[in-house]
């Protein structure tokens, strides 16, 4: 919600301004310095990066509007974490194998349908079960190569961010690049037109510029930033599991386990002691 109203602050407060100083809002309204704007950024975005980024960007974008890093969602996270643990605990690890093999028809896994969705998630998490299971790798190893993940993980989450403000940085570019084009189309007619029909042309060429600004620092500025906060918010729950799997290995009970993990969490959405204590009675 914050975000639309973000977006809406910065179109109200831009256009409110340009009409109450007496402005039209018809003379901002030149379709081909959009094109010329967007395209030159679509076309170096997609140079830049792996074809596979743009849909990354698109659908993390249009989710940007409601995170799924709740208080709720992390509370599952644990939950699913300590019950997996606790089983293993009471059943010995091969009692899990089944779960992590085939985690879609694992009476856990189920329960957490959110987080089932999330394929990397589940595969992290299955994975790891599946290399304590083994018995022949001692904590700090394991934690050695959680590591070693998590530095490739890191990179991997942060790239969409890191894209998206490459583009913002050029955006202002591309908007002189419209500029400078009007500016050619100008020059061209000044034989031959009045006065009002080069400010015209003068005009529309300002309002590429005018576009190039606003979309880096009032829309793809803020989403590059957006989506790096999503990514580390993501990679805050990989740690949060990390945590718990470690302290599992070094001998740890689940309950204390899932609490390292807790512990990790952002403050801003991680459940309390009280709230995770009753959450792991009723699992």
């Amino acid at each position: 919600m914050a975000k639309i109203i973000g977006i809406l602050v910065v179109i109200g407060s831009v256009l409110g301004g340009f009409i109450a100083s007496g402005g039209q809002v018809m003379a901002l309204v030149h379709p081909f310095e959009v094109l010329i704007i967007g395209g030159a950024a679509l076309g170096g975005f997609l140079q830049a990066n792996p074809g596979s980024t743009f849909m990354i960007v698109f659908k993390k974008s249009l989710k940007m509007f409601s995170s799924r890093f709740t208080h709720a969602y992390y509370l599952e996270v644990l939950k699913l974490i300590y019950e997996i643990l606790n089983k293993s605990r009471r059943e010995g690890m091969m009692a899990i194998e089944a779960d992590i093999e085939e985690p879609t028809a694992s009476p856990i896994f189920s329960k957490y349908p959110a987080i089932l969705k999330d394929e990397r998630m589940t595969a992290y998490i299955c994975d790891y079960l599946r290399i304590m299971s083994s018995g022949n790798m001692a904590p700090h190893e394991l934690e050695g190569l959680f590591d070693m993940e998590m530095n490739s993980l890191k990179e991997e989450l942060e790239h969409p961010a890191h894209a998206v403000a490459k583009i913002a940085d050029g955006l202002p570019a591309m908007g002189i690049v419209a500029a400078v084009l009007g500016i050619v189309i100008t020059m061209s007619i000044l034989a031959e037109a009045d006065n009002a029909m080069i400010g015209y042309k003068v005009g529309s060429a300002l309002v590429g510029t005018f576009l190039g600004i606003l979309a880096s620092y009032g829309f793809f500025g803020p989403l590059s930033s957006a989506l790096e906060h999503d990514a580390k918010e993501e990679l805050n729950v990989y740690e949060a599991i990390k945590a718990s799997l470690v302290a599992s290995a070094s001998g740890m009970p689940p309950t204390l386990a899932v609490e390292f993990g807790r512990k990790v969490l952002y403050p801003a959405h991680r459940p309390t002691f009280a709230e995770l204590d009753q959450a792991m009675r009723g699992a």
